[in-house]
Formats: C-alpha cells, sequence, structure tokens
C-alpha cells in the first residue's frame, strides 16, 4: 500500500514515535474531562504542536474516552468559497507512529456522488491542517481509518457531512468526526491590523472576533460559522469546521462544549498572533 509522506514531521511537530509520545505525554498533564457527554466529534486547531498541539491533542483524548470508531472523517484545508473540494480516496498516510489507511469504500461512494480534485500519495497539495491531527489520532486511535477531505466554506459542504456519515451507517461503520480550523489570525504578519496594535487589538480578538465564531461553534449552527468567518476573516478553514458540525449533528450530537480556548499570544507574545479553540459535540 503506498502511503502519502508526512510532510511536517520534524518542523511542527517531533518526526519520531518517542518524540512525539513524550510531547502527548506532556500535554495530557494538564488534559480535561467532560461529563455528562459522549462526544462524537469536535474542532482542533493546527497551528505547529509549539503552539496549539496541547488543545488538539487533548480534545482528540477525549473523543477516545467516547469509545473507538472504524473511522474518523476529518475536514480541512486552507480554502476559499470559490475552492474545488478535496478527497485521498486510497492509500494510506504515514505518521511517527505507522501509517493510517484510508477508508476507500466510504471514499469511493462519496466520490461518486461529488465533484473532488483526488489527491494520491504521490500527488496531493501540502497542508498542515489535517496531517497534525494524524499522530494524535493513530495514537488514541491504533486502528482506526480516515477520510481526509479537503472542503470550502460553502453550503454543499454540509451536505458532504451528512452524506459521509450516512454511507458510513450504510456499511455498518462506527464513525467520529474532526474539524481542523485556527481562528482570527491578527496583525502585521496577517495584513488584518483593523483595531491597532497591543493589548487592546488582543482583547478585540479574544472578547470580540473568535467568541463571534466560537458562540457560533458552540450553537452547533454551520451555516452561521461560515457567514462569521466570510464576513470577520475569524476562523481560517471555515468549511471544515461547519462541516464537521454538519456531520456531528448526523450523528446525533445536539450540544457541543469549549474544551480551550487560547492565542498564540499567550504563549510568544507579540504584534501578530492567532487564535486556537478545542471544541467536542
Amino acid at each position: 500500500m503506498k502511503a502519502r509522506k508526512a510532510g511536517f514531521a520534524g518542523s511542527w511537530y517531533p518526526d519520531s514515535a518517542s518524540g512525539c509520545e513524550r510531547q502527548i505525554n506532556e500535554f495530557i498533564k494538564e488534559a480535561k474531562t467532560i461529563s455528562g457527554i459522549k462526544p462524537v466529534g469536535g474542532i482542533v486547531p493546527h497551528a505547529g504542536w509549539y503552539y496549539s498541539g496541547k488543545i488538539a491533542c487533548n480534545v482528540i483524548k477525549i473523543l477516545s474516552e467516547s469509545g473507538t470508531p472504524d473511522v474518523m472523517l476529518v475536514f480541512g484545508m486552507h480554502l476559499h468559497a470559490g475552492s474545488s473540494r478535496f478527497l485521498m480516496k486510497e492509500g494510506a498516510w504515514d505518521t511517527p507512529f505507522g501509517e493510517i489507511e484510508i477508508e476507500d469504500r466510504i471514499a469511493a461512494r462519496l466520490y461518486e456522488k461529488y465533484s473532488f480534485e483526488i489527491e494520491t500519495a504521490q500527488r496531493f497539495n501540502r497542508d498542515n491542517t489535517i496531517e497534525l491531527q494524524l499522530p494524535f489520532i493513530k495514537y488514541f486511535f491504533k486502528d482506526v481509518k480516515i477520510i481526509p477531505m479537503g472542503v470550502p466554506p460553502v453550503e454543499e459542504s454540509l451536505n458532504i457531512g451528512i452524506s459521509a456519515v450516512k454511507i458510513a451507517k450504510d456499511l455498518g461503520l462506527k464513525v467520529m468526526v474532526l474539524g481542523s480550523t485556527d481562528l482570527t489570525h491578527y496583525g502585521a504578519n496577517y495584513g488584518f491590523v483593523s483595531h491597532g496594535t497591543g493589548v487592546q487589538a488582543l482583547k478585540w480578538v479574544k472578547n470580540e472576533n473568535d467568541k463571534r465564531v466560537i458562540d457560533a461553534m458552540l450553537e452547533m449552527n454551520p451555516g452561521k460559522v461560515i457567514k462569521e468567518a466570510m464576513s470577520n476573516d475569524n476562523a481560517c478553514c471555515a468549511g471544515a469546521a461547519a462541516t464537521a458540525i454538519s456531520a456531528a449533528k448526523q450523528l446525533g450530537a445536539s450540544r457541543a462544549e469549549l474544551v480551550t480556548y487560547t492565542t498564540s499570544y499567550d504563549i510568544s507574545p507579540g504584534d501578530s498572533f492567532v487564535g486556537y479553540a478545542g471544541i467536542v459535540f
């Protein structure tokens, strides 16, 4: 089986199993628990592990405590409303813990129903949004298969999430979902300085701009998530987040809980920074 190489290992996260495990053990020292719900999915950030790995790790750990799925639908990629959709429909994806196999039966049926640009082990777009989650997924769900998809911030993406869940159920497969997005990218590095610099800008991002899109996610309103991001630049992969919400609702999720919110400023203060949220459904 041909496997897609891990392009960010050794830079954005460790490139060895032992290195990844050491980092994961550090992340889960402060792991949170969620009471009263058995989550079926979540939202995770995708900066380098130094900045947001703890959030993504602990969301995926919480999911693992809810049971072991056969397949994880992983939505990501930096796409705009006019972008194509992307799907890896066969093969595997390499991680420091070993390869994660693609669930090709679901992928084949999705490809029959919707148009996708197909990625392969040899031909793909270099993208961190999905890859950075895979070592966590492989660590906490040793034998799970994945469906990695890039979905733009448009209404039809929501239908793809619903269809993927229905196909999995038709095949008798237990499924969980994960949407990968960071939040506001603020500062001169990102060409976004509408509220100046310093503490006031940081407060605006935290208490207003990021809060708006987080509230939409917590409402489990995928259409509102897309509108928020398109209007206020507060989610870089709104299609992924919204589609994960749509799929989670199809799985029966009726409420969401914020696990963690932080920014890169909290780790490395500066005039340019990014927001990160971890949410479970």
